[in-house]
């Protein structure tokens, strides 16, 4: 995987559950699954910009980069 997810840390600084965090950024608790998991092959400006402003943190809090070039089409 070429992006890294840390939402479940934020959460966890935060003293936040993934369900609190989904109504105050009106996401289904499934979308935000996929993203947490790491599965998501997207993510709206918006959304982040909402998951950012209610955890308090900078994107590169929650996203990073490991390096590695992941093809479009490589499915795990």
């Amino acid at each position: 995987m070429a992006i890294l997810i840390h939402l479940d840390e934020k959460l966890k600084e935060r003293h936040m559950t993934s369900k609190d965090l989904c109504k105050l950024i009106d996401i289904t608790e499934a979308n935000l699954s996929v993203l947490r998991s790491g599965k998501a092959k997207g993510v709206r400006f918006v959304t982040l910009n909402k998951i950012c402003h209610y955890l308090q943190c900078d994107v590169g809090d929650i996203l990073s980069s490991d390096g590695i070039l992941e093809d479009e089409n490589d499915e795990e």
